[in-house]
């Protein structure tokens, strides 16, 4: 509907050469009797040609060579909206689009030939993957999906940092657990310090080191056997997690390769030859309030150690020097103030800042009977992702990581997300696409098939409705995928599947006559059709038995 609008107004240039000053758009209006789409272009050009939006828009709909059998009816609202009407056999047509086109329904090449990274989790290597982490990653795979289905070919980076001062603090926690193991004091008062790391997982390391060495490693090195130890299990772990909710990782870029292979001397002596940087206090700051920030920043401690912005912006550079069209980076909310430091950096440089995309996610609170939930204490003071798919599976932690804006604080209610009914939108529309399955099964065993031969039948408001919904698919992907939008599709879907409820209360199958029987079957396997597609980008499975 909306690239035939699209087309028609371009042709109609030819004749009214003052809509070539604009870009006109068209959207669903928000109430069904105000047609399938609207356009305000007539009010737009107003106040370009200073005459009356009403007069423009009749003139518009005058000049514009629709097919009648495509366009029912055309009407002026409001103070100039032009309102559009597609015929009831037009909107029918879409079954046959969804049912040739099937798993490719809804995607497009927009953006073909374009690279597009999405780095997310980055969490480093110091424990198991927690809630907010997963948040993190739901939705950065998503977005990834999301831009895929657009065109782009899509990279998923990882990006850790396995040196530095939490490092350090790793290894030696799990070196003093160990020699708790031994029956050794592990500090002098013997209590374990309380800012190291307290998880159960640390034990569980130590004690694979006891019986795999003994008492050999009692003189070891806490950045030696144990820090290697603890980032070799933690990552087996993270990476287990992360393929229970079906994300794999294209690379690991770790930090420490910046330094190995120079770059974060280069980019100093880069900062430095284009005086962007200088030395006070016996550090090196960026030149920020140059670069239009409130007050410039550390860039080099005075202990000679960089501050988060080098690596970072070293990092960034990688990026571009691999030839990424789009690069994603998903960071919580702590990260807020920031990464801003970051972009200024690289617009120093000389870098297309625009390229960057930051998605700043809120916390995630677990809630259950009205209750802030502390599932285990096993991980230390904090709920594992792992535990969230033990309590609810995958596709319900994935679903409702999706289903709420990332700018949200998300409270995911586990007393929700267990239950098995229409309140649980994971089983809503699950149970609809399955639903489907068994409408299929009595059909057929009713001789009755699907047929796009008498598509024209399909005239009810609960038909008609459900037609038109289908078609705002493939525009609803793009939206989502360049405003990177997850909760747009689960809101979708959770449109077109009541829809489709309503659709099958009112409208019999079995038992109409056997045109409209099988035209009703075309549009029933279409809607599963597109609920699978939705499913997927969302990494929900999509059920035939439930």
């Amino acid at each position: 509907m909306k690239n035939y609008l699209i087309n028609l107004f371009k042709t109609t240039k030819l004749k009214l050469p003052y809509l070539s000053e604009i870009d006109p758009t068209f959207s669903v209006p928000g109430q069904s009797n105000h047609g399938d789409y609207a356009t305000n272009a007539a009010m737009i050009l107003s106040k370009k040609l200073k005459r009356n939006p009403k007069d423009i828009a009749n003139e518009i709909i005058t000049n514009l060579d629709y097919d009648k059998n495509i366009i029912e009816k055309i009407e002026i609202a409001g103070p100039g909206f032009i309102n559009f009407y597609f015929t009831a056999s037009y909107n029918s047509q879409i079954v046959k689009d969804v049912l040739d086109e099937k798993e490719n329904f809804g995607k497009s090449k927009k953006y073909a030939g374009k690279k597009a990274m999405v780095e997310f989790i980055s969490a480093n290597p110091t424990g198991p993957l927690t809630v907010g982490h997963g948040r993190n990653a739901v939705v950065g795979d998503t977005v990834a999906n999301m831009l895929e289905w657009i065109g782009y070919s899509v990279d998923r980076e990882y990006y850790f940092n396995n040196a530095g001062r939490q490092m350090r603090v790793l290894g030696d926690s799990v070196r003093l657990r160990y020699l708790e193991l031994l029956g050794q004091k592990s500090t002098e008062g013997g209590e374990f310090p309380e800012d190291y790391y307290q998880g159960e997982y640390i034990k569980d390391i130590a004690a694979k080191l006891k019986n795999e060495y003994g008492d050999k490693l009692v003189n070891e090195d806490a950045e030696g056997k144990f820090k290697q130890a603890a980032e070799k299990e933690i990552f087996a772990d993270i990476i287990k997690t992360m393929e229970r909710i079906q994300i794999r990782m294209k690379n690991f870029f770790n930090e420490n390769t910046l330094y190995e292979e120079g770059k974060i001397k280069a980019l100093l002596d880069e900062f430095k030859k284009k005086n962007l940087s200088y030395e006070k206090d016996e550090a090196v700051w960026l030149k920020l309030t140059e670069l239009g920030n409130d007050q410039d920043k550390v860039i080099v401690k005075a202990t000679g150690e960089p501050t988060y912005r080098l690596p970072d912006i070293a990092y960034h550079i990688t990026k571009y020097d691999r030839g990424y069209d789009l690069m994603i980076d998903l960071f919580g909310s702590d990260h807020s103030a920031t990464y801003p430091d970051v972009l200024a950096g690289l617009r120093a440089l000389g870098y297309d800042a625009s390229k960057v995309k930051v998605l700043i996610h809120q916390f995630v609170t677990i809630m259950e009977k009205g209750e802030v939930v502390k599932m285990s204490t096993r991980k230390a003071n904090y709920i594992t992702l792992d535990e969230l798919v033990d309590e609810v599976g995958s596709d319900v932690v994935r679903y409702f990581f999706n289903m709420r804006s990332i700018t949200s604080h998300l409270n995911f209610d586990l007393d929700l997300a267990k239950k098995q009914s229409d309140e649980n939108p994971v089983f809503y529309l699950q149970y609809a696409h399955a639903r489907i399955f068994s409408i299929l099964r009595m059909t057929k065993d009713e001789g009755l098939n699907s047929s796009l031969e008498n598509l024209e039948l399909l005239i009810t408001k609960e038909e008609q409705n459900l037609l038109k919904k289908l078609y705002e698919f493939p525009d609803d992907v793009i939206y989502s995928a360049e405003n990177f939008e997850t909760n747009r599709i689960t809101s979708y879907l959770e449109e077109l599947a009541a829809l489709f409820h309503r659709f099958y209360t009112e409208c019999r199958i079995i038992g109409s006559e056997k045109k409209l029987a099988e035209a009703r079957i075309a549009l029933c396997i279409a809607v599963q059709t597109v609920i699978r597609n939705g499913l997927s980008i969302l990494g929900v499975s999509a059920p035939e038995k439930m």
